[in-house]
């Protein structure tokens, strides 16, 4: 019986030549992700003796992601092996070996919306007021706290910025597709940075240029920073797991209840699209509708031109 290694076959280069230039821009993580995905299209392909990219249309992809659905596959996890096949599709079709891209014709599968209850602000500034020892791990960890919390930030953001992104009041940071944004710092989290930025250099390495540093002198990892933060809670008292996405979600959800600025919301999330910010922050239809109606000067009939 012959074999049907995907590593083998010819559709493999551009696979490779894909994400190799999707790794100049994509976090590792999501860069594993996307090799699972396209290396799970390849065996599909690879079993149905398809050797030639142009074959690739949308009854092919349909049927993939199909049995992908059908073998138990997550939907968050569809969703994001369709997005592969679709980014691929795209350079696919700049290489020019497809016309068009032929995912625009699939359908995305439904997502559940479960999404991580914010912290009850009250319980979060208990929380984040409780004293630590004062040493420097301790000072760190509060400042990343703070951050975290004043700023919105996602944890690869965090982890990633530098000394000199740092500004008066304000953070530059590298988001989704390496998208630049600034957001700003509150007035805690100013305090916190200012003790912790006073303190880096008793665990810094001399040319780290890394905001966040461990123990080792270097910049400190994503795994690394959700143990402390999970760390931190235990050590306080916070009966309820704690992580870095929560306290963006927490940052989200206290800041709209308070503003009710849905666009100023999206804007320091960084997220390209509207839609994405009303499901991050539960924001029901309700609301838009009694925003659009206390708001749009023609969005009421007057009661003269109401039906009885």
């Amino acid at each position: 019986m012959a074999s049907h290694s995907p590593a083998a076959g010819p559709l493999t280069a551009e696979v490779e030549a894909f994400l190799a230039a999707l790794s100049r821009t994509a976090s590792p993580a999501t860069l594993d992700a996307y090799r699972r995905d396209l290396t799970a299209l390849l065996a599909f392909l690879a079993e149905r003796d398809i050797d030639d990219w142009r074959a690739l249309d949308a009854g092919l992809l349909r049927r993939f992601l199909g049995g992908e659905r059908a073998r138990g596959l997550a939907p968050r996890s569809l969703a994001r092996r369709r997005s592969a096949c679709s980014r691929l599709a795209d350079h696919l079709v700049a290489r020019g070996h497809l016309d068009h891209n032929p995912v625009a014709l699939t359908r995305a599968p439904r997502q559940p919306r479960h999404l991580p209850s914010p912290v009850d602000v009250d319980r979060l500034a208990h929380f984040l007021d409780t004293p630590h020892d004062g040493s420097p791990l301790a000072v760190r960890d509060q400042a990343m706290l703070e951050l975290f919390y004043s700023s919105g930030l996602r944890l690869a953001e965090l982890a990633g910025l530098d000394l000199v992104d740092l500004r008066p009041q304000r953070v530059r940071v590298r988001g989704k597709g390496d998208k630049p944004r600034q957001v700003p710092v509150g007035r805690r989290a100013h305090q916190a940075l200012e003790a912790w930025l006073g303190m880096r250099s008793a665990l810094a390495a001399p040319d780290e240029t890394a905001l966040f540093v461990g123990a080792r002198g270097t910049r400190l990892g994503h795994r690394a920073i959700q143990q402390r933060l999970a760390q931190v809670a235990r050590r306080r008292g916070l009966d309820e797991h704690l992580h870095p996405h929560r306290l963006r979600h927490s940052f989200a959800s206290h800041l709209l209840e308070s503003s009710q600025d849905l666009r100023a919301v999206q804007e320091l999330l960084g997220h390209a699209n509207l839609a994405t910010t009303q499901v991050y922050t539960r924001l029901d239809w309700q609301h838009l509708a009694a925003s659009y109606d206390a708001a749009h000067p023609r969005a009421r009939r007057r009661r003269d031109e109401e039906t009885p």
